[in-house]
Parts: structure tokens; C-alpha cells; sequence
């Protein structure tokens, strides 16, 4: 009775010392339910998405006191200390906010040095990086999988751009809602409403043209209206009562796996459904696990997972892949069999695609044996053979230097990354190469984790590269690498590697060869000089432009035509040889061949060729 009425007091105190009507709307919001929101925030530079996935399940006893008192006690108590990697600076104009993962929604408040409004307490923002560009699109199509809401940012200066409508398209064919925030509205040159118009075209149709699509005007820099945008999910997702049951067998997804050398597989995953425990047996993929360990966004070792809880596992016997489907089983033989059937199935898929390459190759032997009885058919053996001898003869092996020149063509690769998806974007970029005509790319092996010695063997073998991507190479790597002359080239940024493959692929293209024009003359008389018993045309010309060489390569153009290419056997000023005829002067030259004509108007051109390294047309689309 006495707890009751200590409750009771501290209730009363908590209820004067704040805004009525502000605890009201916090407390019916917690007895409602426990809402755990996630944030997953991209850091692109073009119009990142922000999703939301959020849970809910039935609160304990005894909601409102119980609320009342977190809040009281939360209030009262000193702010938990955090170390910081810098200090918060503020100025007049703008004011810097430090963010660090696992901050809480009150944390969030006190930064920004607002009210919490409608927001549970103690509840934590994670944020997960997405990138922006096109090439993450299966990333961003798994986490509209994932996510129950999608908070779609876009910028208010710049308006809809691609990656802008490849979201809204991902976030409709998960059938999720969205949350617009028109960010970068503390800008002169900010126009929300042109946004909104344009998102007409898509079929995101905002609240103020009588859709069902909540906008809300954000500024990332200054902070303004960023807890209006949290209370906009939050609402949106009461409406929907999403909720989550945390009995029963678990179901998640993996949203990003990797292997580290002192804990072997890791895999980062979502709870959608269950509670994960330690000991529980999972399958994803082709790969199964017997839980060892767990931890949350901050690396804090846990004992149990809920649903929307973002949790690190440990225990994996291989590495499963982003976006596959973790479902708790009974046992580790039961674990087994559903991996050995997954394997079986995937075998028997291989053998029918195998089967069907087969048969497309023998109908295309068949027919080539067809037509070539057709060919052969009435000929006599003796002209048959004859032939077939000269088929054979054009068909011989290739020289050295042959062989060198198209093998100089093919740029094999081997990519390593440090997690899973990272790997996965890199080769969706790569799938977009269409310039095979000018240097086969040839991917040997990809995979997740440092670069080995059997990488450098592999790309000794094939003559290739290897790319890493946020990976490790030991010294005793780089330096077998350097004695076998294999490349290794490191990148911490995914455009950077991707920048570094073209120019390693134009590296691999043959020089091109560009004319740069030194002078120009135009004949005004043709004659012939007779050397010994023939007769050689001459040209008599005056320099237009520039200055002929003795030494270059000259061409005769004719009414705009080229009809000759090569070299002067002789260029004479009166009667004197010269090697060079500058602008102004007259001259006197004759070709290499003595079969072309001059005509009064022609045009002598002299020029100098010059390899020039070739680039290649690829664009990946950055």
C-alpha cells in the first residue's frame, strides 16, 4: 500500500513539473504500446532514404504509473556520459549536432534542445548507411522488404531525382508506406511545393492535394522540424497497428554478413517475428547456426533479441548472403536436412539450366553439320579437300605476337570485399558493362574477406587484377603480389574502385592514332621533271597555312576526297631542296607514287599521327 502511494506522489510531482497536456499525450501513447523505432538513414549525397521499421507489443501492468515514472526518473538522473569524438559547436547561423549510434530519442531531444512531444522514452535510433546510387538498387529493394514505413527524403532545391523514383517504385511493390520529408528547406532557393507537384507524376500524393502521403518540411542542417518528422511516423504507425508477436519460432532477415578472424561468420539481421535467444538454431541460405553470441548496434553483448531489434549473430558454420530469410528450426539435424534439400535443389536447378546450354549447343552443331553438307555435298573429294585445306589454312594458330595482342584485350578480375553486400554492388555495377567490344572484362572469383595468397595465385594465373574494397592485405601478401607482378589495388570508397576499373580497362584498350594537321598548300601548276628515262609530275604549290615537312606524312585531297596517303620524295624551293616550306612560299614537290595526277585546285595537307591512349565508353552511370 505504501509502494501505491509513492507511486501515486511521485505521479503528482511528475504532473506539476511539466506541461499537462504534453505528459498526457506521452502516457496514452506508451499504454498503447511499446514502440521500438529504428531510423536507417543514407548519407548519399542524392536524396538518401530514411526507412522505419517499427514493432509493437502489449505493455506490462500498471501502464500509466509505470510510464509516469520512467519519464520522472529519466528526467532527474544525470545524463549518462558518452565519450564524444568531438565538441558540439554552435553559432549563430547554424548549429552542429553530434549523432552517435544507439542515441536515444530523449538524447536526440536535449541536442536539438527540443521537447519530446509524443515519443516512447528510452527507445533508440540505429542508423544504418544505404547508399544512393543506382547500383545499390537491389540494397534498397531489400530494405523496403524489410522495413514497415519508408521515409523518403528529398531535397527541396534539387527536386525528384533517379534514385528518388527507383525508392517510391521499391517502396510500391513492397507495399509500404511512405513518409515524405522534404529536406534542405532552410534554403533561399527551397520550393517544397515543386516537389510535391512532381511527385504527382508517380502517384505519391501528399496530404495538401488530398492523398494520404504525409510531408513534412525538414532541415538537416539546422534540425528544424525533425522531431515533427518522427512524430509523423510514429502517428502513421499507430494508425496502421503494426505490431509484432514475440512468441513462436524465429523469422528475421539478414541484412549484411561478414567474416571476422577471431569470430569466424557474422551476420547483421533483423527480428521480424520471435524472440532470438541464445542456443537457437537458425537457417539461412544455404548456411545454419547454432546462436553462440549476440550484440546490438553498440557492440553490447545481449541474451535475447525482440522483433525490429537490429542484432549481430555469431555461431554461423558458413557465410549466408544479404537478404536471405533466417527461420528458427528445432534442432541441428533438423538444421541439416534443410540444408542438404536447399543444396539438392539448387543442384537439380544447375543440371536443367546445364542440360538446356547442352541442347542449345547440339542444335547449333546440327545445323552447322547440315550446312555444311549442304556446301560440300556435290562437290568432287578432290575439290572438297582443296577446300577444306584452305579453311584450315585460315584457321591456323595464332602467332605470339597475335596471341599477346588479344590477350592484352581481356582484363580478368578478382573482388573482394569486406562484408557481403558491399560485394553485391560492386558486381550489379559491373553487370552494366556493355563495352566487351573494346575489353572483355572477365570476373575469375569474388568473395568476402582480406585478399590471400590464393587470390594472387589465381590472378598470376589469368594475368589479372585484384580489387579489394575495405579490406586488408598483410605484408607478406603484397610482397609475393610484387614478385609474381600481380596488381593489387585497394579502395575505402565504392566509386573510387569503380573509377580505378575503367581506367585499368582503357589501360588494357589499344592506342588510337590521331592526325594533328601542321600545314596546308594548294597547287596552282602541275609539270613534270624528267629523270633519266621517266618522267616524274610535279606540283607547284604555295603554303596556305602552317608549314610543310619533309620528314611527316602528307595527303592529296581532292574536292574533299582523300585519294592519296604517304611521303614527299622531293620538296625544292626554286631549285634548291629544302626541308621545310612555310607560310607564304612557293614550292615544288613530288610523291612516293608516281601514278597519281595533280590537278590545278588540289590540296596538299601535311600532318604528323600521334597514339593516343584510348578510353573506354563504359559509364556506370556516376
Amino acid at each position: 500500500m505504501n509502494q501505491k502511494l509513492l507511486k501515486l506522489e511521485n505521479l503528482l510531482h511528475f504532473l506539476q513539473t511539466y506541461k499537462y497536456h504534453t505528459v498526457c499525450r506521452q502516457l496514452h501513447s506508451l499504454g498503447q504500446r511499446r514502440t521500438l523505432v529504428q531510423w536507417r538513414h543514407g548519407f548519399s549525397s542524392a536524396y538518401p532514404v530514411w526507412t522505419a521499421q517499427i514493432y509493437a507489443w502489449p505493455w506490462q501492468t500498471d501502464v500509466l504509473i509505470g510510464a509516469a515514472l520512467s519519464q520522472y526518473r529519466l528526467l532527474v538522473t544525470k545524463e549518462e556520459k558518452r565519450p564524444r569524438k568531438s565538441q558540439l559547436s554552435s553559432t549563430k547561423t547554424k548549429k552542429e549536432v553530434e549523432v552517435w549510434i544507439g542515441m536515444t530519442v530523449e538524447e536526440l531531444a536535449r541536442a536539438l534542445e527540443k521537447d519530446i512531444v509524443s515519443l516512447p522514452s528510452g527507445e533508440k535510433i540505429t542508423f544504418l548507411d544505404t547508399p544512393g546510387h543506382a547500383a545499390f538498387s537491389a540494397m534498397r529493394a531489400r530494405g523496403a522488404q524489410v522495413t514497415d514505413i519508408v521515409v523518403l527524403v528529398v531535397a527541396a532545391d534539387d527536386g525528384v531525382m533517379k534514385q528518388t523514383i527507383e525508392s517510391i517504385q521499391h517502396a510500391k511493390d513492397a507495399q509500404v508506406p511512405i513518409v515524405l520529408a522534404i529536406n534542405k528547406c532552410d534554403k533561399a532557393e527551397a520550393d517544397p511545393e515543386k516537389v510535391k507537384k512532381e511527385l504527382l507524376a508517380y502517384d505519391v500524393v501528399c496530404e495538401d492535394y488530398g492523398g494520404d502521403v504525409q510531408a513534412v518540411h525538414v532541415s538537416a542542417l539546422t534540425g528544424d522540424n525533425l522531431m515533427a518528422l518522427a512524430e509523423a511516423t510514429t502517428a502513421l504507425a499507430e494508425m496502421l497497428e503494426l505490431k509484432a508477436d514475440p512468441t513462436g519460432p524465429v523469422e528475421g532477415t539478414v541484412i549484411e554478413s561478414f567474416t571476422d578472424k577471431g569470430r569466424g561468420p557474422v551476420t547483421t539481421a533483423i527480428i521480424q517475428r520471435g524472440t532470438l535467444r541464445k542456443g537457437s538454431i537458425l537457417v539461412a541460405g544455404k548456411s545454419w547456426a547454432k546462436v553462440r553470441l549476440m550484440f546490438d548496434e553498440n557492440g553490447k553483448i545481449i541474451n535475447e533479441a525482440y522483433p525490429s531489434m537490429p542484432v549481430g549473430i555469431i555461431g554461423w558454420k558458413d557465410l549466408p548472403s544479404a537478404g536471405d530469410e533466417i527461420l528458427e528450426v528445432e534442432s541441428e539435424a533438423r538444421a541439416r536436412e534443410v540444408i542438404n534439400w536447399r543444396k539438392f535443389e539448387q543442384e537439380q536447378e544447375k543440371n536443367k539450366d546445364d542440360l538446356k546450354i547442352l541442347e542449345e549447343k547440339r542444335k547449333e552443331h546440327q545445323e552447322a553439320h547440315r550446312k555444311t553438307r549442304e556446301k560440300y555435298g556435290t562437290l568432287h573429294w578432290k575439290k572438297r579437300s582443296f577446300m577444306k585445306y584452305l579453311e584450315r589454312k585460315e584457321q591456323r594458330p595464332l602467332k605470339p605476337k597475335e596471341k599477346i595482342e588479344r590477350d592484352s584485350n581481356v582484363l580478368p578480375l578478382i573482388i573482394k570485399g569486406d562484408v557481403d553486400g558491399s560485394v553485391e554492388a560492386i558486381l550489379n555495377i559491373m553487370d552494366t558493362y556493355d563495352a566487351s567490344h573494346e575489353c572483355q572484362l572477365d570476373l575469375v572469383h569474388y568473395g568476402v574477406g582480406d585478399i590471400s595468397e590464393n587470390d594472387v595465385n589465381l590472378a598470376e594465373t589469368f594475368d589479372g587484377v585484384i580489387f579489394g574494397f575495405n579490406v586488408n592485405v598483410s605484408n607478406i601478401i603484397q610482397q609475393s603480389a610484387a614478385k609474381k607482378g600481380v596488381k593489387i589495388k585497394l579502395h575505402k570508397i565504392i566509386y573510387r574502385l569503380i573509377e580505378d576499373l575503367q581506367e585499368e580497362l582503357s589501360s588494357r584498350m589499344p592506342c588510337t592514332v590521331e592526325e594533328h594537321q601542321i600545314g596546308e598548300a594548294s597547287i596552282l601548276a602541275t609539270f613534270s621533271v624528267t629523270e633519266g628515262k621517266k618522267k616524274i609530275p610535279v606540283a607547284g604549290c604555295r603554303v596556305q597555312k602552317g608549314q610543310l615537312e619533309k620528314q611527316k606524312k602528307f595527303k592529296l585531297i581532292r574536292k574533299g576526297q582523300v585519294i592519296w596517303k604517304g611521303s614527299l620524295t622531293s620538296l625544292k624551293h626554286h631549285k634548291d631542296d629544302i626541308s621545310v616550306i612555310k607560310t607564304g612560299m612557293d614550292c615544288g614537290l613530288s610523291l612516293d607514287e608516281e601514278k597519281v595526277e595533280f590537278q590545278v585546285g588540289d590540296e596538299i595537307v601535311c600532318y604528323e599521327e600521334k597514339e593516343v591512349s584510348a578510353k573506354t565508353s563504359w559509364d556506370p552511370g556516376f
